[in-house]
């Protein structure tokens, strides 16, 4: 067997390694946690290519508003959708866009893009 068969394989195998992982791997995330100021919380979500960060932390009891800041252009992120609120509101109107959030229990808000490709999720602890 040639060298070059052999550098084949071995990129192949990396390459496979890589896609399994990528798939099926365990992916740590870093959640975002609101600001308090005067009894009132907020958070900020960065809309650019996805939603950074996608998991925010909210204090259960405290008003809350987050607040979706665009910076992307794309039509698949120029909306976001809280179905368990109803809320379906379109990014592209204004540069920051104010979502008010329930803090009155302890429980998880899932959103996503209008396309449902980009998900995120709000968390009231």
């Amino acid at each position: 067997m040639g060298t070059l068969r052999i550098a084949v394989i071995v990129i192949a195998l990396l390459l496979i390694a890589f896609i399994v992982w990528w798939f099926f791997g365990k992916h740590t995330e870093v959640a975002g946690k609101s600001t308090i100021i005067n009894d009132e919380q907020t958070a900020t979500i960065v809309v650019n290519g996805g939603y950074i960060p996608s998991t925010v932390v909210l204090k259960k009891g405290i008003p809350a508003q987050v607040n979706f800041d665009m910076r992307d252009s794309t039509a698949c992120l120029s909306h976001v959708v809280f179905e368990q609120l109803g809320v379906n509101k379109d990014l592209t109107k204004q540069k920051v866009t104010t979502i008010n959030i329930p803090t009155d229990k302890a429980q998880t808000f899932n959103f996503a893009c209008g396309m449902d490709m980009f998900h995120g999720k709000v968390i009231v602890k």
